[in-house]
């Protein structure tokens, strides 16, 4: 009487914790391939669960069914060098997206050191998604010769996504902080109002006004009139300052020089 198959193992790998079964049929290993991979083994013909359908297998990580025939892919930024990784399906539900949020999350930190990484990355996790669309579709494992993978924390939810988010949301709110900021400080511009007095300031390009105290000495002029209609003139000893210095811009405004 023939022995039914057994799986065994091969080295597992960091995103496949059991290694890669290899079904034996009749003491040969048949048309599988079972050399080493860099993230467990597989066969030509994708995982080697024993499935109930001839012709068909099951997941390659734990044996169950349903399993989608998919390849999940991570990317390393080393700098210099890079690395392509990527473990090929099929998959049942639970250990393909197991598998997807793995590798997806550790692209999300490992992935951007390098020049060319900084695009890669994005591509890989892209390329990423239509797997992860197809393990959602399937229906519970089961079936299978040992326990699926706990998919864990969605990605979102992960710290290396929190750590990706962080730099972004800091840029985007902090770019209208930086507008609101300039559009409040301006170029340290003073809005005159009849009665203060200024005073002249150098700024490394011209001289500006700047409001002082009427009993500093670094007072020179009170603002006395604001011209505000074609008819409005100086006094004949006032300086006059120019529209900026003006409440809505286009204004101009007297300066009458404080005795000495």
């Amino acid at each position: 009487m023939a022995t039914p198959p057994q799986p065994q193992q091969q080295g597992a790998g960091p995103y496949n914790p059991y290694g890669a079964p290899v079904p034996q049929q009749g003491g040969s290993a048949g048309p599988w391939h079972a050399g080493p991979q860099p993230y467990g083994a597989y066969g030509a013909h994708g995982a080697y669960g024993a499935h109930p359908e001839p012709g068909r297998y099951g997941c390659r990580l734990c044996g169950a069914w349903p399993a989608a025939h998919a390849t999940v892919r991570g990317h390393q930024g080393l700098i210099v060098l890079m690395r392509f990784l990527s473990l090929r399906g099929p998959f049942c539900r639970d250990c393909g997206l197991a598998t997807y949020r793995r590798m997806s999350s550790d692209t999300l930190w490992q992935g951007w050191w390098g020049p060319l990484s900084v695009f890669i990355t994005p591509v890989t996790l892209l390329m990423n998604l239509g797997p992860r669309a197809s393990f959602r579709r399937l229906a519970p494992p089961a079936g299978g010769y040992r326990p699926a993978l706990d998919p864990g924390k969605p990605l979102w939810r992960r710290a290396p996504v929190l750590l990706f988010l962080t730099p972004v949301l800091l840029v985007l709110l902090g770019i209208p902080a930086l507008i609101g900021i300039a559009l409040l400080v301006g170029d340290g511009t003073p809005t005159l109002s009849v009665g203060q007095c200024v005073g002249t300031e150098w700024n490394g390009e011209r001289l500006r006004l700047r409001v002082r105290d009427c009993g500093s000495p670094k007072a020179e002029y009170r603002v006395s009139k604001r011209l505000e209609t074609s008819g409005d003139r100086c006094a004949p000893l006032d300086r006059v300052a120019g529209a900026e210095y003006g409440p809505d811009g286009s204004t101009l405004t007297c300066l009458t020089p404080l005795p000495r």
